[in-house]
């Protein structure tokens, strides 16, 4: 029965990709629908030195799509008390809006969302203005952080059930989308340990895998209502233990069931740094458009390009368009990457941020003009 469900869900739950970009046709052979860059949006000190890189790199090698992780790196007018202290005016933002328009390439904006609300020991702007929100409050912060700790902490989440917490995610949201004119909005969702915890008065013995669902339709309804789309990280998907994957790039809590219980049209970032695994057809058979994410091995992101070329080469006309290409992630500071790229503060000589991003978009490049 199982069987047959999940071949009725990618037959009849497919994507075309208008609802994705508008650069890009569908059936484009090995030019790959989505060519991204994932990475921090820049301190206002970095910010011209970003637009000439989105000018004279991203847009040379073809990237059409730009998630920025902005979370409260701008000057919000709904809830001010959540910028941080140095944050992007919307005059700035503009700026990159504009050399974006200029070279056809989409900005997703994120915010991080249900997890990632605290890192090592520092507690995120929203459950530090907010710490009603949080889904472990009798878990303190450390004053020096470590892992593996008593607690089990890794980073706080928020409570999907707080009655509060949406009316303040949504704006945030609105208004991210609004200044940024996008069409797409990146939640993150990744790498959640805290849910469904037993000090919970609301989340308490409830389905893990049903509260993030939850939370991922809540989230892709709201949007929907501006014909916007969902985006997530895929790692709270994936079976950690069955897979051997583990409980950082798929989940040991259970939520991996949450799968089958989203909507079809949450676009999947699907990330896996040390090993090629070929993941993005278990999103696909699922029914879910699904993106390659790879960070900082140029050998895994070549292989992760081919493989994504090959599914979408090798698929049914039902599959073949949720395959939709390759985001190359940078999980350091924008201007951090900017001196390790123009050279000003050197990075390991082989599997860096910069070689990887040079290694995928030149393997891209070289497969698209062998169509």
């Amino acid at each position: 029965m199982k069987h047959i469900l999940t071949i009725l869900l990618f037959v009849i739950s497919s994507l075309t990709f208008s609802q994705v970009s508008e650069n890009v046709k569908p059936n484009d052979g090995n030019k790959l629908p989505v060519r991204g860059f994932c990475i921090a949006a820049p301190q206002s000190k970095d910010l011209d030195a970003f637009i000439k890189f989105v000018d004279e790199e991203l847009a040379p090698r073809s990237v059409n799509t730009l998630i920025l992780r902005v979370d409260y790196n701008y000057q919000y007018e709904s809830h001010p008390e959540l910028r941080d202290s140095a944050a992007l005016s919307k005059m700035e933002i503009k700026k990159l809006v504009e050399v974006c328009k200029k070279n056809k390439i989409n900005i997703v904006p994120q915010i991080d969302l249900l997890g990632h609300q605290s890192w090592a020991g520092k507690t995120g702007n929203l459950l530090k203005v907010y710490p009603q929100f949080d889904e472990t409050p009798l878990v303190k912060m450390p004053e020096k952080y470590v892992w593996p700790n008593a607690d089990g902490l890794y980073c706080k989440s928020y409570c999907p059930l707080n009655p509060d917490v949406h009316g303040i995610v949504f704006d945030l949201i609105d208004e991210i989308c609004d200044v940024f004119e996008a069409v797409a909005f990146h939640a993150g969702m990744d790498e959640v340990f805290y849910i469904g915890e037993a000090q919970c008065p609301r989340c308490s013995g409830r389905d893990k895998a049903e509260l993030f669902a939850g939370e991922v339709r809540t989230i892709r309804d709201h949007l929907a209502l501006k014909g916007r789309k969902l985006w997530i990280w895929g790692d709270r998907l994936l079976d950690g233990k069955t897979t051997g994957l583990g409980e950082w790039e798929a989940s040991y809590n259970n939520t991996f069931r949450a799968v089958d219980m989203i909507p079809k049209d949450v676009i999947i970032c699907d990330w896996h740094y040390e090993r090629p695994d070929q993941t993005p057809v278990y999103f696909a058979m699922k029914g879910l458009s699904v993106i390659t994410c790879p960070w900082r091995n140029p050998a895994n992101a070549v292989l992760q390009a081919q493989d994504m070329v090959r599914f979408r080469n090798c698929s049914t006309p039902e599959m073949k368009d949720r395959y939709l290409g390759m985001v190359q992630t940078i999980w350091s500071g924008a201007g951090q990457f900017l001196d390790n790229y123009y050279g000003v503060k050197a990075e390991n000589p082989e599997n860096s941020q910069v070689n990887c991003f040079k290694a995928l978009f030149s393997e891209i490049q070289k497969i698209s003009k062998s169509q």
